[in-house]
């Protein structure tokens, strides 16, 4: 394979900067130069021998953070029988064999406009979703109580600062747990460009890449939330997608457009969270039990992930 050398000269040792930009123009086009002729001389070995494409584009792996993550005794495996044991006696698990859920919403007291928008957008995307107006006098624990009573199985408290929604706690009833997540990038599903409109059938659920012990409990909440017997003819997915610990929603309905192709129409809405804390239990921040908290001295790599 035949390869040009580019002649090198330090351009920071040239003083005249005309002639120092010219040079370094000379240099850029013969190094583009070089790269285009090695890669025709590389198509032609690889025309003439295919399995010399075959092995480069073996090796050819591109590094990224998932792949390079830190090796965690917590990630589960494929067909892990000692969790699949596990998840059938868990707290969730009456959800996975046909409970319906029954989940109430509330807010901070006297919440702002974003918050209480925000709010409907999660009526459209979760079934069998209540939205409360909660008032001054009303305090969680008081709001806790009322839900095991009426037999919900979930709590959404979302909480705001400024009039702007910035967090999430999840609080899965009569026992628990109870999950705290950072809210940003929030885009009603009325901002996206060609968005579709939502319809009343339940949704289709992905959730991705919640690997470790912590993840597998988190995409358990999540999952609990919907029901488990989706409504097909209604070609709605709602998406938790997991990367590097934030937890990025979306939402979109897929369309056939033919029998080999499938296009997506997001409905939104859009939204991140990042998990906090999670609290064995219900909600109980003063003498709770706390299962993980997120603290900054926790990252030590970007390769490092937890969920």
């Amino acid at each position: 394979m035949s390869e040009r050398k580019v002649p090198m000269v330090a351009t920071s040792e040239i003083k005249n900067k005309a002639k120092r930009e010219e040079v370094y123009g000379k240099q850029k086009l013969e190094k583009a130069k070089a790269k285009r002729q090695k890669r025709k001389d590389q198509k032609k070995e690889e025309d003439k021998n295919p399995e010399l494409r075959e092995a480069r584009l073996r090796e050819n792996i591109p590094a990224t953070q998932e792949n390079t993550r830190e090796f965690d005794e917590a990630v589960i495996g494929d067909g892990d029988e000692e969790m699949a044991k596990e998840e059938e006696e868990d707290e969730f698990a009456q959800y996975f064999n046909g409970q319906a859920p029954k989940v109430l919403i509330t807010t901070t007291p006297n919440a702002g406009k974003s918050t209480v928008s925000f709010v409907k957008e999660l009526i459209s995307v979760i079934p069998n979703l209540e939205y409360v107006k909660r008032g001054k006098k009303f305090e969680l624990q008081k709001i806790i109580g009322f839900c095991k009573n009426r037999e919900y199985t979930d709590l959404i408290v979302v909480t705001e600062d400024h009039k702007e929604p910035t967090h999430v706690t999840l609080i899965h009833l009569p026992e628990g747990p109870t999950a705290h997540f950072r809210l940003t990038r929030i885009k009603g599903g009325k901002e996206i460009s060609g968005h579709a409109r939502a319809t009343s059938h339940y949704p289709e659920l992905i959730l991705n890449q919640f690997t470790t012990r912590l993840g597998h409990t988190i995409g358990r909440m999540f999952a609990a939330l919907f029901p488990q017997v989706p409504e097909f003819q209604g070609r709605q997915v709602a998406t938790f997608h997991n990367q590097r610990d934030f937890i990025f929603f979306r939402r979109h309905r897929y369309v056939f457009r033919s029998g080999k192709r499938v296009d997506l129409q997001e409905i939104g809405p859009r939204f991140t969270l990042r998990l906090r804390w999670l609290q064995k239990g219900l909600y109980d921040p003063a003498n709770g039990e706390y299962e993980w908290m997120y603290k900054a001295d926790l990252e030590t790599s970007r390769r490092r992930v937890f969920l």
